[in-house]
């Protein structure tokens, strides 16, 4: 393999992070949320080319990255819509990594093992294991427990052979969960791979003081 495109879905407005901007460029660590995430695939050896879907709003904080060679194009009206024509400007790539912006904690190794599975398989995602007892609930009150055999925790990047997942969405009618549901519904096999605990998504207030903690001991601070 040449090497793989990634694909940094950044369209949305991630409102439930809080903030007077979306979460992607709030700070962290001083830098924006969507810098770390394009740092860590700008300096893969196994990432050829970079596409960034952003909304059209958010142009003006474009001034606030160091996008290289990446290559950059407006998302759609949701998320599948913003993956769509992430996918279409992929130029020079068979394969393709598609990653949340939220998630800019993201390590070599999880994008490495991603890539090397898609030697084999024409789709492969990071996941953790479910551990944790699970319940049923209503009305804040227990109403049941579920087996968590077989039940993993979705992480991305999510990565593809190109053609097979352009085919998959352009075939699927919207609605899911992420791109693997995608995959998966056009017959596609996806592999799973190591996931991290650090490799966090950031949804909601208290995951910005996590997130910095993790970068910090990284650090060494």
């Amino acid at each position: 393999m040449n090497g793989a495109a990634a694909v940094i879905v950044a369209a949305g407005r991630g409102v439930r992070a809080g903030g007077d901007m979306p979460k992607q460029w709030q700070a962290l660590s001083g830098r924006p949320i969507f810098a770390h995430t394009l740092d860590a695939f700008a300096s893969h050896p196994g990432i050829a080319e970079i596409v960034l879907v952003i909304n059209p709003q958010d142009r003006n904080m474009l001034a606030m990255l160091d996008m290289g060679t990446a290559t950059l194009v407006e998302g759609g009206a949701d998320r599948a819509a913003s993956v769509r024509n992430g996918l279409d400007a992929v130029a020079r790539s068979k394969m393709v990594l598609i990653h949340d912006v939220a998630r800019p904690l993201v390590t070599a190794e999880t994008i490495s093992n991603v890539i090397a599975a898609l030697d084999k398989t024409p789709g492969a995602a990071p996941a953790l294991p479910v551990t944790d007892a699970l319940w049923t609930g209503a009305d804040g009150q227990v109403t049941g427990t579920q087996d968590r055999t077989g039940l993993y925790r979705a992480q991305t990047p999510q990565g593809f052979h190109l053609e097979a997942i352009r085919a998959a969405h352009a075939a699927h009618p919207g609605g899911a969960a992420d791109d693997v549901e995608v995959a998966r519904a056009h017959g596609l096999a996806v592999a799973i791979v190591p996931g991290d605990e650090d490799n966090l998504k950031i949804t909601m207030p208290a995951d910005f003081a996590r997130a910095d903690r993790i970068l910090r001991g990284r650090d060494g601070h």
